[in-house]
């Protein structure tokens, strides 16, 4: 056998060992699919399990094939906006000069924070049940060197004017690292950060030139919500990142606003993160087909959130967090239960719910019949703890300051 044969046949035997065909059994697959499809709008623990729909993967496919590292204008066929016509749109739309488009939430924040944060000593205020400090792995600790200042905001709502002056550090002592950036999240926990407070934090920050960051993961609630402009809401913010993953329900991404020269800096840090990512308009596309149609599901999630709590109210069910949006915070114990118990009642319906502690998530994917469902479940466990002779203590917890409790695994 000639060197030319074995090579070729050396060749296809590899070829062989690395070929990968996920789509082999596509019926059975995409019988998993729907089923995955009707557990997700029967899923409670977060808003995202949400998955794209038919209609999102469709017009997605339209995006063109620009390069992301190289910032290559993806546009899409027929002009449709893709990539950096994106992150051109959220910026208008946000009133900043320039966005990023990122791959999570998580590293925008983290990125959005490290540029930002240009030589220590330094420190971040939040509040004390922020994504940011609690579940983003103490990643401005790793990545920018910063200590954070959790608050635990005295309404046990959200921060106050009162509850910033109180804790930031600034000024000539050199014991302490001054802080650099103020860093709030809206909604926090579902609740609506009220505008007026979010002004009166940036008047006070920016006269003592600290800079203003959002957490807006979940802003377009605020704005379904209000009716207020997303420029409104972020023009007391120098940066904000916004997520596309989350109430959107896009697969993947989010996008980082700020000014030009920002941008520009947090561009090359994404680089470093390993961020930079290449032909993008495939996911840009299916960010498109969020803001354009699924934004306006969004007041179908608040009215069911608010259906869902006034229901768990008239069976006997203590609400922890009221729903300003699309989480319904509750207390299991005020019925006689746990969470634990709940869980396991609603896995084992005839058709499964899903849940996970203190916090439900409604989203838009949710079916009203799961709501339903889970308001009789929640009436059935009270009725049955109330005949075994439980009878509600008159004082319950009244959720401040965290009211998230996850269920113990």
């Amino acid at each position: 056998m000639s060197q030319a044969k074995i090579s070729d046949a050396a060749k296809a035997r590899v070829a062989e060992e690395i070929k990968f065909d996920i789509l082999a059994g596509v019926p059975e697959l995409e019988g998993d699919n729907e089923l995955k499809r009707s557990q997700i709008a029967r899923t409670f623990i977060s808003d995202t399990i949400t998955v794209p729909t038919k209609e999102m993967y469709s017009y997605a496919l339209l995006a063109s094939l620009g390069d992301d590292v190289y910032h290559e204008p993806s546009t899409a066929q027929h002009a449709e906006q893709a990539y950096s016509a994106l992150e051109a749109h959220i910026a208008n739309i946000t009133g900043k000069e320039a966005g990023l488009f990122m791959p999570s939430g998580t590293m925008s924040n983290q990125i959005g924070l490290r540029t930002h944060l240009m030589q220590p000593p330094y420190t971040i205020l939040c509040d004390n049940r922020a994504h940011i400090y609690k579940y983003e792995v103490g990643g401005a600790g790793f990545h920018s060197g910063a200590a954070l200042t959790p608050v635990a905001p005295s309404n046990g709502h959200h921060l106050t004017l009162k509850d910033v002056e109180a804790n930031i550090v600034y000024g000539p002592d050199v014991h302490f690292a001054p802080t650099e950036v103020i860093a709030l999240e809206n909604t926090l926990n579902g609740t609506i950060f009220p505008q007026d407070d979010i002004i009166a934090i940036s008047q006070f920050a920016h006269s003592k030139g600290i800079k203003m960051h959002l957490d807006g993961a979940r802003i377009w609630h605020v704005a379904a919500e209000t009716g207020m402009s997303l420029k409104e809401l972020l023009e007391p913010f120098d940066t904000a990142s916004l997520c596309f993953s989350k109430g959107l329900g896009a697969p993947i991404g989010s996008c980082l606003v700020g000014s030009k020269e920002y941008i520009t800096r947090a561009r090359r840090i994404r680089k470093l993160f390993g961020g930079g990512m290449r032909q993008t308009g495939f996911l840009a596309g299916a960010a498109a087909y969020a803001l354009t149609y699924n934004f306006p599901l969004l007041p179908r999630v608040h009215t069911l959130a608010s259906k869902l709590q006034k229901s768990l109210e008239d069976v006997g069910v203590t609400i922890l967090s009221p729903a300003e949006t699309c989480m319904v915070f509750f207390d299991a114990s005020s019925i006689g239960s746990n969470y634990d118990e709940i869980a396991e009642r609603g896995a084992a319906l005839p058709e499964p719910l899903f849940l996970g502690g203190s916090r439900v998530v409604l989203h838009i994917q949710t079916s009203e019949a799961a709501v339903d469902d889970f308001i009789n479940l929640l009436a059935t466990i009270a009725e049955e703890k109330r005949k075994a002779g439980f009878v509600k203590p008159e004082t319950q917890a009244n959720g401040h300051p965290d009211v998230y409790v996850r269920r113990a695994h």
